[in-house]
Formats: C-alpha cells, sequence, structure tokens
C-alpha cells in the first residue's frame, strides 16, 4: 500500500494561490487597478504607434526609391515635358487663386505684411515659370 502524502498536494497548492489572488485583486483599490490597465494600454499605444511609424517611413522611402529608379530612365524629353506640365499646372493655380489667396501666401512666406495690397502683376507672377521652362527646354 503506498504512503499517503504529507502537506498539501498540487491541486491544493494551486487552489490555495488561487485564493490568495482573488483576495489580494479585492483588496487592490480601483484606482491600483485603473493605473496598470492604464499602463498597459499606453505601451500597447506605443507600440502600435511605433510599429506604424516604422511602415510609414518604409513606405515613404520606397515611394522615394521608386521616384528616383522613374528619373533615372526618363529621357531628357520627358523631363522637359514634365517639368512643362507642372509648371502648367502651376500657372493655372495662380490663375484660379483669388488675390486674397495670393496675399495669404506672400504672408505666410514673409514676403508681404497683412493687409498690405500686392503690387505683382501678372507677368511678374509668370516670368519665373517660364524662367523654369525654358531652362528645362535648354537641357
Amino acid at each position: 500500500m503506498p504512503k499517503r502524502k504529507r502537506g498539501i498536494t498540487g491541486d491544493a497548492a494551486s487552489r490555495r494561490e488561487a485564493i490568495r489572488k482573488r483576495e489580494r485583486r479585492i483588496v487592490e483599490t480601483e484606482e491600483e487597478r485603473s493605473r496598470g490597465l492604464s499602463t498597459m494600454a499606453q505601451r500597447g499605444q506605443d507600440k502600435r504607434a511605433e510599429e506604424a511609424e516604422e511602415q510609414r517611413k518604409s513606405r515613404l522611402s520606397d515611394m522615394a526609391q521608386r521616384g528616383q529608379e522613374r528619373r533615372a530612365e526618363e529621357t531628357e524629353e520627358q523631363r522637359n515635358r514634365r517639368l512643362a506640365v507642372m509648371g502648367q499646372h502651376s500657372q493655372q493655380r495662380r490663375a484660379e487663386e483669388t488675390e486674397e489667396q495670393r496675399n495669404s501666401h506672400r504672408w505666410q512666406n514673409g514676403t508681404t505684411c497683412p493687409g498690405e495690397k500686392s503690387q505683382e502683376t501678372d507677368e511678374q507672377r509668370v516670368r519665373p515659370i517660364c524662367q523654369m521652362l525654358q531652362h528645362a527646354r535648354e537641357r
């Protein structure tokens, strides 16, 4: 006949441990519980933000790489065409812009003070774009 074990067996010990944990949780205040949960949630948010930041950087890096590859493969004619289209879009945007928007942009760039009327003519606004296009054609 096997000898009877003395003391607490495994099942009884784990039962007692569970009871102690339950009692500790009851004693734990709502504030302590809330603090613990808040800390866990913050860690999760930090981890997700870090992961998202890495993904964003990776995506931007990939986009930059593709742009460089595309530009390396484009011919001089394609490059000039792309620059001309960019210039045309810029001209269209400026043509559609109201005087108030133009003044706001200038004020933000520090070229005029708020409320100051712009003395710039259409010709003066278009000149840099034409110069850029001319420069692109010469290349």
